[in-house]
This record gives C-alpha cells, structure tokens and sequence, in this order.
C-alpha cells in the first residue's frame, strides 16, 4: 500500500521540467519566470503556458537568494491593537492594500507599533533587511523614524505624514480640510449657528487639517469657532468629548465629528442627556465607514475612499519597488453622504 502511494503521489513541477515543455532552454525560464524584459513575447507566453500547464510554482526563497530580495512588504501601524482591531477605518484600508498586492509576488508583515515611540526591536527588524518596503498608516508626529525610513527603503504613507514640509515622503490622503470645510458649511446651510468640533489627535496631521476645514467654514461664516474638544478616533473618547462640549455650552446646536466611531459615541451622550438628534443637535462624522449605517441615527458623514487608499498605496510601492515613477502625493476625493443624523 505505501509503495503505491508513493507510486502516485504528484512530484512537484521543476525549472527543468518547464523548459522541456516550453522548448527553451533553463535560463530562458529563469528570466521569464524573473520579470526579465529581454525575452521576446512570444518566448514568454511559451512558457507561461507551460507553467500554467505544469501548475509550476516558483521557488521564491530561490528568487529571493539570487536578488537579495525579501518579497515581503510591513504594513506599519503605530496603534494600540485595540484601536487597530476595532477601528472600520483599518479595515478597510488593509482589504484595499491586499488587493494591490494580489497580484504581486509580495506578502504583508503586520506590525503594530507603539505611537509614541518605535522600539528598538521594530527599528532592527525594518532595517535589518527583511522587508523590501513599508507602508504606514496612522502616523504620530512623535514618531520620526518612520518619516526618515525612506533612506533605507521605499515607504508610502497613508494620511499626510505630520509636518510633511520637513520630509519628501511618498503619500496617499484625501483632502481632509475641503472635506471637514464641506460639512461644516452643510450644517451653517441648515441653520445651525453654534457649531462645535470633536476632533482627532493633535499629533495627527489628518485631525488637524480636519478642524482647520471647520474653523475655515465657521470664521468665513463670521461664526465663533471656540467650541473645540479632542478624542483620539474612539467612541469612548467622542463621548467624553460630547459631555465636555454640552458642559461648556448647553446651547449648541450642531456638532462636526472628526470620526465616525467619535460621533456614536457623541450620540449616545446626546440620548443619555435627552437631546433629541438632529432636531436639537445636529451631526456630521468623516469616514462613512460600516459605523455610519450601523448608529442610531444613521450618520451624515463625509465619504472618503478608504479602500481605494489602501489599493493606491499598495500600487504606488510596487511601482517604487519596480523603480517606476510615482506622483509623492495622491489625493483622492471626499464627499457628504447625508443620512439622519443631520
């Protein structure tokens, strides 16, 4: 019995054996097989025939060997896990990332990192050589290293990296400003006159573009612009901030939330208080993530394309990786999905 087994068992397909069936010799293979662009066409798809014939897999840890290559890429996310595992927003940047590498040789190393500082054993790992490049997301102005890790290899970042007029990073963001502008002057459209903010972090580059759009609508409105509490994108931390911001006045009317996740928690504040949204208060998030359809209300929310930004990044490394060209800034659109909250 085990001598039959053996007897059937599939050996794998070989370089060799590719060769044979494509009529070509080793080499040619190996080039193919290796992107190389000085194999005539019809060479090419001689023997992608014959791979897919053969079902042949490359050895990549031979590649790898041969070009001192890793064919690994770190997705670098200077977040809690909690944060990271519970945020939709990451969500939907890694499914856009995953499916720009899909059909790449590259897999995707995971590492999540400390947002005030980067330990020497993240720092060791990514200039050890054992990525070949890096994309990060959610990034800190305490955090330089990641900034300046483009010396070592191709970095793109997602979201402007903070003060990004001291770096020449490659980045893919929206215009979070035009997008914050674009929901502050719903609201004034409305008829809500004390309009406040719940914004992001303010060691994020995106939270603060967020509220300068807001103050932009409100100051060009002539409407005071005071009425401003910080939450780190958490829904507990939009409650807080809900709470601090009826404290200080009881007659706000409208209420511009840099998150999602930061306006549930705004809103639950609101129901705890008996505050009626969106007749007393109305609401805007930023995100139009699965939370937008989930709260109750539904929320008015400014649409950024997220999983579009992650298949942007993964595309632009390849392409930097390649030693292809790249724009080092790409800005996608926003726009306002309006829902019940306002």
């Amino acid at each position: 019995m085990i001598a039959a087994h053996q007897a059937t068992r599939r050996t794998a397909p070989t370089l060799e054996a590719v060769a044979s069936a494509a009529g070509v010799s080793r080499s040619t293979v190996s080039r193919v097989v290796n992107g190389s662009t000085q194999v005539r066409p019809d060479v090419v798809d001689a023997v992608n025939a014959a791979i897919a014939r053969l079902d042949y897999v490359p050895n990549r840890a031979a590649r790898s060997l041969a070009s001192r290559q890793t064919m690994a890429i770190a997705l670098i996310v200077p977040e809690e896990a909690a944060r990271f595992f519970g945020d939709p927003f990451f969500a939907a940047i890694v499914h856009g990332i995953t499916r720009g590498l899909e059909s790449s040789d590259y897999v995707l190393n995971l590492q999540l990192a400390s947002r005030t500082s980067t330990s020497p054993k993240t720092k060791k790992y990514l200039l050890g050589g054992n990525v070949d490049g890096a994309i990060v997301v959610s990034h800190h102005s305490d955090v330089e290293f990641f900034s300046k890790l483009d010396a070592t290899i191709p970095v793109v970042f997602g979201g402007r990296p903070f003060h990004p007029e001291q770096h020449s990073n490659y980045f893919v963001d929206v215009d979070n400003a035009a997008g914050a502008a674009l929901a502050t002057e719903y609201l004034l459209k409305k008829g809500r006159s004390r309009i406040g903010t719940i914004s992001g972090p303010v060691d994020m580059q995106a939270a603060n573009d967020r509220t300068k759009g807001w103050v932009s609508a409100l100051a060009g409105a002539g409407r005071p612009t005071d009425l401003i509490a910080h939450g780190d994108f958490t829904m507990a931390s939009g409650a807080s901030a809900m709470r601090e911001l009826l404290d200080r006045d009881p007659n706000i009317d409208a209420v511009f939330v840099a998150s999602d996740l930061m306006a549930m928690g705004a809103i639950s504040v609101l129901r705890e208080r008996g505050i009626s949204v969106p007749d007393q208060v109305s609401l805007v998030g930023f995100d139009d993530s699965p939370a937008a359809t989930s709260s109750d209300p539904q929320l008015t929310t400014v649409h950024q394309p997220s999983t579009e930004m992650g298949l942007r990044m993964a595309h632009n490394l390849l392409a930097l990786l390649a030693g292809e060209e790249v724009e080092r800034q790409s800005i996608l659109p926003t726009r306002l999905v309006v829902r019940d909250s306002a």
